[in-house]
């Protein structure tokens, strides 16, 4: 199972890119991951956050295939433990050819891309910044790797 990370905007602090390139070269030990950024919408100052909203939903729908599964990441989703999340992610792997992560802008994502999700997934009920919630998300990952091969990074 192929597993893709869709970002809206990309990465600004060099800290946080450090710890995702990290993660990410861990992940593809386990798994063939890769991260795809959707840059930025330019005079977003002129748009609405519905507008904005709709328009970063069409380059993340032109990114995704009719056969993906496809989760977004959501403050409104199910808030899985680490165990559940490698237990689901486990599964997934038997079912899905290619498993892709969504995380939006600031304003979240349109209805359009709402309506194509399978899933949508919650990290905690305390907001973070979009720049830490790919950190978080990529540590999260591999921590579901490992959990599946028995590693012993995750602690009870």
């Amino acid at each position: 199972m192929k597993t893709e990370l869709i970002l809206v905007g990309k990465t600004v602090s060099k800290e946080f890119t450090k710890i995702i390139d990290d993660y990410r070269e861990r992940i593809t030990h386990y798994l063939p991951f890769s991260i795809t950024v959707i840059p930025e919408l330019k005079n977003t100052k002129s748009l609405s956050e519905e507008q904005q909203k709709t328009a970063e939903g069409e380059l993340i729908l032109k990114q995704i295939q009719t056969s993906d599964t496809v989760v977004l990441l959501d403050e409104h989703g199910r808030e899985p433990r680490s165990i559940e999340l490698a237990s689901w992610l486990e599964k997934k792997q038997l079912s899905a050819r290619r498993l892709v992560f969504v995380i939006g802008g600031p304003y979240g994502f349109s209805p359009a891309v709402y309506q194509r999700a399978n899933e949508q997934l919650s990290l905690s009920r305390l907001t973070f910044s979009h720049q830490m919630v790919r950190a978080i998300f990529v540590e999260q990952l591999y921590r579901a790797c490992t959990i599946i091969k028995g590693e012993p990074y995750h602690h009870e």
